[in-house]
């Protein structure tokens, strides 16, 4: 099967995945998604055992179809070599009746690493095959996680640089410091005034501006994006369920093709529709528990069908999940919509237009297989201690969220089927609101004095991420206010 994409919004169709891969977002400003989600090409259980690189292929070339064997093994061999810090790539690891999938092993330590540690390769060799003769420019926001794990990704990689935004206030001191210590030539990092949406926007707003693209163009650039809006973001984070699900069957902890629930912190939508694609490819998963922080917008959505963006921005102690607008949701509502593209659009022009839109009443059957719910902070810091005092297992701030609105579905479905919590960040990224949670009296250090105090406690060793950002160099000091994204990036490119 060939599997070709279009965009969600109408205006391209029939794209090959490494032409998709490399524009990033469609020319209409909608995503990318397959003409049909393909199903396994073989039975699960001739996926058990497989290491974790054998699995990725088999899953990969399914959407790949455009990418010879040799392509697609050479950017996976690449990708999940020893920057990871396990051979499993992505261990399970059970505890307090729980499975929690490790997606925390990578250079970065947090699960944006699953992705973006192939997507430089996945975006080279796509270049190639497109012949792309002008320089990309990578061009994303992130709410803190994103920004680390595409500079580290794409650092000194040649013909491509990239620009990162963050929310100078907006995300915690150890993912600051992972991003303006970041080496390479290539890379640029500017804080924002303003929060996540607002550098998500205005990254938008110059994808979307033909006269800023013609300029590059006239300049020897072309944009592209490492954001989950990429297609190939989406597509590797799809492998680590199927990897979770066979882990899990080779451990005895169910049976081959016994149903499981997975639960997962989510922001920006993409690492949860993953999920959901996996089980529309065949994996066995019985519910999508979509885990927020008090940026409720997407529990919310759940439970009304009312998507409404018009609230007030709360910054949490899961600071990557603090968005109000999430752009992976569009994939999953043009499926839920029969594909209807007109549809689509009328949604997102009510979103940019009024802040919110509704889904009608057949669509919101579509949403079947979630179930949102939330946790506060006192609740994230209380299942953060509780998972701590039950087992000793020390979880992040992200991770806890999730812990805590599983709790919430037991509680009200009554369902005790084996669940995977996907866990998205080493606790050590996000020390203060993990040591607090276990004792208030840490609140007297500063984040990097607790990176001790956690080794202290844990045992769990310091990861490199963390020992190599200690005293670095600090070497990006930019600043924009939210309004000048697009005059920055000229400044950056030195375009005229």
């Amino acid at each position: 099967m060939n599997t070709l994409y279009k965009s969600t919004r109408g205006g391209e169709s029939n794209i090959q995945a490494s032409l998709a891969i490399i524009k990033g977002l469609a020319c209409d400003g909608g995503l990318f998604v397959p003409n049909e989600i393909p199903k396994l090409d073989k039975p699960l259980e001739d996926l058990l055992g497989l290491e974790y690189k054998d699995l990725a292929y088999e899953i990969m070339k399914l959407y790949l179809t455009d990418f010879t064997e040799d392509e697609l093994r050479y950017c996976i061999n690449n990708a999940y070599d020893d920057k990871f810090d396990t051979k499993e790539i992505a261990p399970v690891v059970k505890k307090n009746r729980a499975h929690y999938l490790e997606l925390f092993h990578g250079s970065t330590i947090a699960f944006k690493d699953m992705a973006l540690s192939i997507l430089p390769y996945l975006m080279k060799v796509s270049a190639k095959k497109q012949n792309i003769d002008k320089e990309i420019v990578i061009l994303t926001a992130t709410s803190g996680d994103t920004g680390k794990a595409a500079l580290a990704g794409f650092a000194d990689v040649e013909g491509i640089k990239i620009i990162v935004f963050y929310p100078k206030d907006g995300v915690s001191p150890i993912q600051k410091q992972q991003m303006v210590t970041q080496k390479g030539d290539n890379t640029y990092v500017v804080g924002i005034e303003g929060n996540f949406d607002d550098a998500q926007n205005g990254v938008k707003e110059i994808f979307n501006n033909a006269e800023f693209v013609q300029l590059m163009d006239n300049n020897g650039y072309r944009f592209s994006s490492a954001n989950s809006i990429n297609i190939g973001r989406l597509i590797p984070q799809i492998v680590y369920y199927f990897y979770a699900y066979t882990k899990m069957v080779a451990s005895g902890d169910i049976k081959m093709g016994e149903d499981i629930n997975v639960v997962v912190p989510t922001g920006n939508f993409g690492n949860i529709l993953a999920a959901y694609y996996a089980k529309n490819m065949g994996l066995p998963i019985h519910q999508l528990i979509c885990a927020s922080n008090d940026n409720k917008v997407l529990y919310d959505f759940m439970n009304t069908g009312v998507y409404n963006r018009k609230r007030e921005f709360v910054l949490t102690i899961s600071p990557s999940m603090d968005i109000l607008i999430s752009s992976n949701l569009e994939r999953l509502l043009y499926k839920i919509s029969d594909n209807k593209e007109s549809v689509i659009n009328n949604l997102m022009s009510s979103l940019s237009s009024k802040g919110e839109y509704e889904i009608s009443d057949d669509m919101k059957k579509g949403l079947k297989d979630f179930y949102g719910n939330y946790a506060s902070i006192d609740e994230t810091y209380d299942a953060i201690k509780e998972v701590f005092d039950k087992s000793g297992y020390l979880i992040d701030s992200h991770t806890a969220v999730g812990s805590s609105v599983y709790k919430k579905y037991k509680k009200d479905t009554g369902d005790n089927r084996k669940t995977v919590i996907a866990s998205t960040a080493s606790p050590y990224k996000f020390t203060r609101s993990v040591m607090k949670a276990i004792d208030e009296s840490y609140e007297k250090y500063d984040d990097f004095e607790l990176i001790e105090k956690m080794n202290e406690l844990t045992g769990v060793e310091i990861p490199k991420a963390i020992k190599d950002i200690i005293g670095a160099e600090i070497r990006h000091k930019m600043i924009c206010d939210k309004d000048r994204m697009k005059e920055t990036v000229k400044e950056i490119l030195s375009l005229s």
